[in-house]
């Protein structure tokens, strides 16, 4: 039982529409902790881009779909690069309309990793929450998020500790973790399948590490993502010589899922600081123990030695070695792994306490004066 019925206005990632691809793991938390909100009987607004899909309807959701140009992502652009809105941008008519309808609700939920939403928190009378994505990868943002973390410190809150670090925090962080629909994902017994890899197809993801682990041994690798630089793809390709990477394309959760659960293993090289990893956490969901470097959130998600191993950043050896012994986790331990800590329900509860604590905080009185 909740303790009150909260009205929320969840405004979506302003990077592409919901089930495009282009807003990577932010899309999947999204849809998630709708589902986990509503199942605490919370009446939801979703604010997101045109084109935007739910895969469920419920009487407590209204969807309202803002047209507009995409916001570019922060992870493209130098960290020193100032903020950037396209004409016909998305990003400010999002929040035009949250601004529009505010009165109507208790509080704003905000998945933009973007300077304009965190800066109308000092602005607007309405209590706007942010869940942060990623790491310090803007200067302006690092500084802007610094500044809310002083005046509104329970209205901040991070995937894992280890990226809530990028940040000079002015109090101990809010961290709510991520979650996903424990009905997407079937577990999948086999042990003897290939070895898998998860995630946009871009530099900062690593998959060339991957696929020198799946040469070494001989084996092909099935990759799974949205192909978002062509070039850095075609240059893996062009690399390895022999066909190793099976390009699966970007799959909806069911078809992916059912694809993932059948690896033996899912191997995780991101060369940037990780705010959390989703695709380990479905790996687990479908039993599938992961190798990840030990960077940002997945240091935090693997249990070396129990749900997978972790490895030293960029050490291809250590991957080699870890992908050898992966027998020795046993597939149950990553689905009990995931039912306990990462379903959409727990992480739902987990951003109901964190709302009803930020209602009932005051705004600092040194804002104030």
């Amino acid at each position: 039982m909740i303790n009150k019925q909260l009205k929320l206005i969840l405004v979506s990632t302003p990077i592409g529409y919901l089930g495009s691809g282009k807003g990577g793991g932010v899309e999947l938390t999204i849809v998630s902790l709708i589902k986990g909100l509503i199942s605490l009987g919370h009446k939801i607004i979703l604010i997101a881009p045109k084109g935007s899909k739910l895969p469920f309807e419920s009487e407590l959701l209204e969807i309202r779909l803002i047209d507009g140009i995409d916001q570019p992502s922060w992870q493209h652009q130098k960290k020193t690069d100032p903020v950037l809105i396209p004409s016909n941008s998305v990003l400010p008519k999002l929040w035009e309309d949250v601004i529009n309808i505010a009165n109507k609700s208790d509080a704003v939920i905000n998945f933009s990793y973007d300077w304009l939403p965190l800066w109308l928190t000092k602005t607007q009378p309405i209590k706007i929450f942010h869940l942060i994505s990623m790491g310090a990868e803007s200067k302006i943002m690092k500084e802007t998020i610094s500044e809310i973390s002083q005046f509104f410190p329970f209205q901040l809150a991070f995937h894992t500790k280890r990226q809530s670090k990028d940040y000079d925090l002015k109090t101990d962080p809010i961290i709510v973790g991520n979650g996903f629909d424990i009905e997407n994902y079937l577990f999948n017994e086999n042990e003897n399948g290939p070895l898998g890899w998860a995630g946009r197809i871009a530099p900062e993801k690593g998959l060339e590490d991957a696929v020198r682990v799946a040469k070494s041994l001989g084996e092909k690798l099935l990759v799974w993502g949205l192909i978002e630089d062509k070039e850095y793809a075609s240059k893996i390709e062009n690399t390895f010589t022999e066909e190793i990477v099976e390009w699966k394309g970007f799959l909806p959760t069911n078809k992916f899922q059912e694809q993932l659960g059948r690896c033996r293993a899912l191997i995780n090289t991101p060369k940037w600081n990780e705010a959390y990893g989703n695709v380990i956490v479905e790996a687990m969901a479908c039993g599938v123990p992961v190798i990840a470097y030990d960077l940002g959130g997945p240091g935090e998600l693997i249990e070396d030695g129990f749900n997978g191993f972790l490895v030293k950043p960029n050490n291809i050896e250590g991957l080699i070695k870890a992908t050898k012994s992966i027998s020795e986790i046993k597939r149950r331990n990553c689905r009990n792994w995931f039912e306990k800590k990462a379903t959409n329900k727990v992480f739902a509860k987990r951003v109901e306490n964190w709302l009803h604590k930020g209602l009932n905080k005051k705004i600092s009185t040194d804002f104030q004066n």
